[in-house]
């Protein structure tokens, strides 16, 4: 696999998303939960998208349960949660693990690609994030301590 274009998943609602058709856009992919010290970043996550979207931004959520169980919820229980409590609009995909065995082979591209502190692969936490630039080619990987406004000047550099 060279591009993120390489690569199908599934949405929250179970269909299949191949993202080659996300090839041209800037895609922040995260993984996520409901119940993480770091679930306010859905807030800033949002704005993000609402701010940068009409220039070609996107944010990919996929939420994860490996750490602390902190996503427990069905697809159901989860999009209501974030609609509710932060009104998002950006799309969520369908629950996946983000290490071992049965890891998304999306996320053990990107981390490949985009290794973590001291070369690290496996990913940490929740709110892990990834930014993908138009070719589909990870460019940076960020922290879940990574705030989203923060990542703000990297987005407009590569739109």
């Amino acid at each position: 696999m060279t591009t993120i274009g390489d690569f199908t998943v599934a949405t929250n609602r179970g269909e299949q998303l191949d993202l080659s058709g996300k090839l041209g856009s800037v895609l922040l992919v995260v993984n996520t939960a409901s119940q993480c010290g770091f679930t306010p970043q859905y807030e800033g996550l949002e704005k993000l998208y609402q701010d940068y979207a009409d220039q070609g931004f996107e944010v990919l959520a996929f939420p994860c349960n490996q750490f602390g169980n902190q996503e427990p919820g069905d697809a159901s229980d989860i999009e209501q949660f974030c609609k509710v409590n932060f009104g998002l609009t950006f799309p969520l995909m369908e629950k996946v693990e983000v290490n071992g065995d049965n890891a998304s082979p999306l996320f053990d591209w990107m981390k490949a690609e985009a290794p973590g502190l001291m070369g690290s692969k496996a990913i940490k936490w929740n709110f892990t994030k990834f930014l993908i630039d138009r070719e589909g080619n990870v460019v940076k990987r960020y922290g879940p301590a990574d705030a989203p406004a923060s990542i703000a000047k990297d987005i407009e550099k590569l739109l």
